[in-house]
């Protein structure tokens, strides 16, 4: 599973009552080679939110980052070139966050299912059918 990026945070800040019960469940089973993955498009996303002063971390941006990464066991996913064409492929009309579009496509390339509650995400993938999702409020 990919961990869209405020499910990330989430799970990082110990923050269970933002994740429905059978996303809880699955989260906790999500180690070894089922571990749940993140993207470096989230890396990105909040080292931006941080310096425009939309997201507090306890440490400083790089460190929170690589040490959520370590203590959680996530798995990192680069965007990679087929992973970018297919989100630049993805309409704005749809998704227009273009963090967005990274992430569904990453799902998709790698056929995970990606853990949001954003419902525009959501919303897209029950219109389109392209990407498998997890509603994290549920």
């Amino acid at each position: 599973m990919l961990l869209d990026t405020h499910v990330w945070i989430w799970l990082v800040n110990d923050e269970p009552r933002k994740f429905g019960p059978r996303t809880r469940r699955q989260l906790g089973k999500a180690t070894g080679v089922r571990a749940a993955s993140v993207s470096t498009a989230s890396a990105f996303e909040i080292a931006a939110l941080h310096t425009a002063g939309r997201l507090h971390l306890s440490q400083p941006t790089d460190r929170w980052i690589r040490n959520s990464i370590e203590r959680a066991g996530f798995k990192v996913i680069d965007i990679e070139r087929d992973i970018a064409i297919d989100a630049g492929m993805i309409p704005a009309a749809a998704l227009p966050d273009p963090f967005d579009r990274c992430l569904v496509a990453t799902a998709r390339e790698y056929g995970v299912p990606l853990v949001t509650c954003d419902r525009r995400i959501l919303d897209y993938a029950k219109q389109s059918g392209l990407v498998r999702v997890i509603d994290a409020s549920v």
